[in-house]
C-alpha cells in the first residue's frame, strides 16, 4: 500500500479498521512462492526507436508537425522517461521527422536523464522561465511551428494552452491518430510482458483462494492477493475484493463486509511487470454455491464466450458489447445497460495503464486489429443479492481474439 492508499484507507475507514489490516498484512507467509519474472525481456531502445519510427509515420499520414507528451505512460511508452507531474513541467515534443526534445527543469535534468531509452535533445529550464517557451522556441527553429501540433490527451491545460499562447496562428490538435495509432497496436515485446503479468495473477488468486477463511474482511483478503503478486514479482498496490451483497456493485461498497457462508466473494486484482499490466477477476462462492448464483454464473461465462465470438477483426469494437447485450437480454436482464444485467461495457482497452482505449462499448466504430487488446468482463449484478464477475484480458491474432489467461471451467473451479 502507497502513501496515498495509506491516507486515503484511513479517511474512509479510521486507523482502527486499517491498523489490525495492517498487521494482518504483515504476517502473510509467501515463502512458498517463487518470482516469475526471472525470464522476461525488457522493453529496449530498439523497440523504442521502432515506436518513434511509427509515430513519425503516422505524424506524416496525418499532416502533424510534432506531438506534445507530458510525463504518465505515453513518456514512458516513447522516450522511456519515468517521471511524474507538478506544477514544473517535464515535457517530450516528438517531431515529424528527427530526435525528439526533452524539456525538464534545471535541476531535474540529471534525474530525468536517467531514465531516457532513445536519442534526444534535453533543454531546461530556469525557476524564473517559461517551460512551454523553450518548447515553443525550439518548434520555431526546427520549422515545426509551420503546421499542426498534436497534444496528448492527457496533457493538461496549462501546458497546453500556454503553448498555444505562444504559437500564434498554429493549430493545436489531438495527438490521438498518433498515440493511440501507436499504443493501441502491441508488439510481440509487449504481449509477452502483458502474459507474464496475468500469469502472475492467476497464481496469485490461485494461492489465495484456499486461504481464505470466513469471518475475513475483504481488506484481509486482498492483502493476501497484493502480498502473493509482489511475491511473484508483480508490482500491485492493491486488490478489489467484494462479499456479499457488495458484488452486486460493480466496485463495491463502503460498508463493512466478511466472508460468509454460501456467499459471494468477487476479486478484482492484476498487476504491472516492466509496466504491463494484467487484470483479472474470479467470483468463488465461500461454502456451497447457492442454485441462483451458479445460474449467474454460467450465464456470465457464457457472456464470455458470446464476447469472444464476436470479436473478429475488422468487426467494430462496439458490435462486441452488442453481441453480448442481445445474448443477456434474451435470457432476461437488461435491457442496454439497466439493472439487473450488465451495467457496465463488456471490456476496455489494456497495455502499460489498466485502462486505456478503446472499449469494447456500444457505439465504438474502431475496427478491432491485430494487437489490440482488451477485457472481458460481461458481469451480471443483482442489486441487494449479488453479481458475478469473470474478468479475462484478450489480444487480438491474425487468426482471432486469444486469451491471456483462461476462463474458470464452472464455479465450481472458479480459479
Amino acid at each position: 500500500m502507497n502513501r496515498r492508499q495509506l491516507l486515503q484507507t484511513a479517511g474512509l475507514l479510521g486507523l482502527s479498521t486499517l491498523l489490525p489490516s495492517m498487521a494482518f498484512a504483515a504476517e502473510i507467509d509467501t515463502s512458498d512462492l517463487k518470482n516469475m519474472t526471472g525470464d522476461i525481456v525488457p522493453i529496449g531502445r530498439e523497440e523504442r526507436s521502432a515506436r518513434l519510427a511509427r509515430a513519425q509515420e503516422l505524424m506524416r499520414r496525418n499532416g502533424l508537425s510534432a506531438v506534445v507528451i507530458e510525463p504518465g505512460s505515453s513518456l514512458i511508452y516513447f522516450t522511456g522517461v519515468r517521471w511524474w507531474r507538478s506544477e514544473r513541467l517535464t515535457a517530450a515534443v516528438l517531431p515529424v521527422s528527427g530526435e525528439p526534445l526533452i524539456v525538464t527543469p534545471f535541476f531535474e535534468r540529471p534525474s530525468v536523464q536517467e531514465t531516457l531509452g532513445i536519442p534526444a535533445e534535453i533543454r531546461v529550464w530556469q525557476e524564473d522561465e517559461s517551460p512551454t517557451a523553450v518548447i515553443a522556441k525550439w518548434l520555431k527553429e526546427r520549422r515545426l511551428d509551420r503546421g499542426p501540433i498534436g497534444i496528448e490527451e492527457t496533457v493538461r491545460f496549462f501546458a497546453s494552452d500556454g503553448l498555444g499562447a505562444l504559437l500564434s496562428g498554429v493549430r493545436l490538435v489531438s495527438a490521438n491518430p498518433v498515440v493511440r495509432g501507436c499504443r493501441m497496436h502491441k508488439t510481440a515485446a509487449e504481449i509477452a510482458l502483458m502474459q507474464k503479468a496475468n500469469d502472475i495473477t492467476i497464481a496469485a488468486i490461485r494461492w489465495t483462494a484456499p486461504r481464505i477463511r470466513e469471518g475475513m474482511t475483504r481488506d484481509q483478503v486482498a492483502a493476501m492477493i497484493v502480498a502473493a503478486t509482489q511475491a511473484l514479482g508483480g508490482s500491485a498496490d492493491g486488490a478489489l475484493v467484494l462479499l456479499g451483497e457488495a458484488a452486486a456493485y460493480p466496485h463495491g461498497s463502503g460498508k463493512p463486509q466478511f466472508v460468509r457462508e454460501g456467499e459471494v466473494v468477487l476479486i478484482d486484482c492484476g498487476c504491472t511487470v516492466d509496466g504491463y499490466a494484467s487484470d483479472i477477476s474470479r467470483t468463488l462462492v465461500f461454502g456451497k454455491v447457492p442454485a441462483d448464483v451458479r445460474r449467474v454464473f454460467d450465464t456470465v461465462a457464457e457472456g464470455q464466450r458470446v464476447a469472444m465470438r464476436a470479436a473478429r477483426l475488422g468487426t467494430p469494437a462496439g458490435k462486441v458489447d452488442d453481441a453480448v447485450r442481445a445474448f443477456y437480454e434474451r435470457e432476461g436482464y437488461g435491457p442496454g445497460y439497466k439493472l439487473p444485467g450488465l451495467s457496465h461495457r463488456t471490456g476496455h482497452g489494456i497495455g502499460m495503464d489498466g485502462h486505456e482505449p478503446v472499449n469494447l462499448v456500444h457505439g465504438e466504430t474502431t475496427p478491432l486489429a491485430v494487437g489490440m487488446c482488451f477485457s472481458n468482463e460481461p458481469g451480471l449484478y443483482l442489486p441487494g443479492k449479488f453479481g458475478v464477475r469473470l474478468e479475462d484480458c484478450f489480444h487480438m491474432t491474425p487468426a482471432g481474439p486469444k486469451f491471456f489467461s483462461e476462463p474458470p471451467s464452472s464455479i465450481d473451479q472458479p480459479v
